[in-house]
C-alpha cells in the first residue's frame, strides 16, 4: 500500500472501459490518493470475497492489470452497487464531495480550493455524471479547455484533475 496516502478518495460512476479504470488506478498510486470506489457498472479488479462471476472476475481484473500495471494492487479498491450510496458513505465520514463535469453552473478546477478529506466523482465517458450524482456534490469542477473539443479522455481528464487538486495552490 501507498506509505504517502492523501485523503482523497475517487468515485468511478459507471465507467465502461476497464483500461481507463486501469489507467485511473495508475494515476491515483502515482498521487497517492487513498482508495478508489468503483460505482455501478464500472469494472473492477478481483476483490476479497468476491461474488461475481469467475469470469468476469478474471477478464476485468486482467483487463484492467494491463493498463494498471500493478496498481490494482497498490490502491486500495472498493465497489458500491450506487454512486449515492458511496457519497452517503463518505458523507458520514465528513468527507467534502466533488463532481468532475461540464456543466454551464460548474467551476473552473483552478480555483477550487479543496477542502479535505474529499472525494471526487468521474463520470462515465459518454453520459458524465446523472443530475442526481451532481445534486449531491459541494460543487462540481470542470477542466477549463481551449480547443474546439470540449471533453478528454476519462482517465487523461482525472490525471489532470488529480494533480491539480492535490497541488498547493
Amino acid at each position: 500500500m501507498n506509505t504517502l496516502m492523501v485523503q482523497l478518495t475517487l468515485i468511478l460512476h459507471d465507467l465502461r472501459s476497464a483500461h481507463n479504470v486501469g489507467a485511473i488506478l495508475r494515476s491515483a498510486d502515482a498521487t497517492g490518493v487513498d482508495r478508489v470506489i468503483c460505482c455501478g457498472s464500472t469494472p473492477y479488479p478481483r476483490l476479497p470475497d468476491d461474488t461475481r462471476d469467475p469470469v468476469i472476475i478474471n477478464r476485468n481484473t486482467r483487463t484492467i492489470g494491463k493498463t494498471a500495471l500493478g496498481a490494482e494492487a497498490s490502491v486500495k479498491v472498493e465497489h458500491f452497487g450506487d454512486t449515492l450510496a458511496a457519497i452517503a458513505a463518505l458523507r458520514a465520514q465528513d468527507y467534502a464531495i466533488y463532481g468532475l463535469e461540464q456543466t454551464p453552473t460548474s467551476t473552473n478546477l483552478r480555483a477550487l480550493r479543496p477542502h479535505f478529506p474529499a472525494a471526487l466523482i468521474i463520470g462515465n465517458e459518454v453520459a458524465g455524471l446523472p443530475a442526481a450524482v451532481l445534486a449531491a456534490c459541494d460543487a462540481v469542477v470542470e477542466i477549463p479547455q481551449r480547443g474546439r473539443k470540449e471533453s478528454l479522455n476519462v482517465s487523461v481528464a482525472t490525471g489532470i484533475a488529480l494533480y491539480d487538486l492535490l497541488h498547493d495552490k
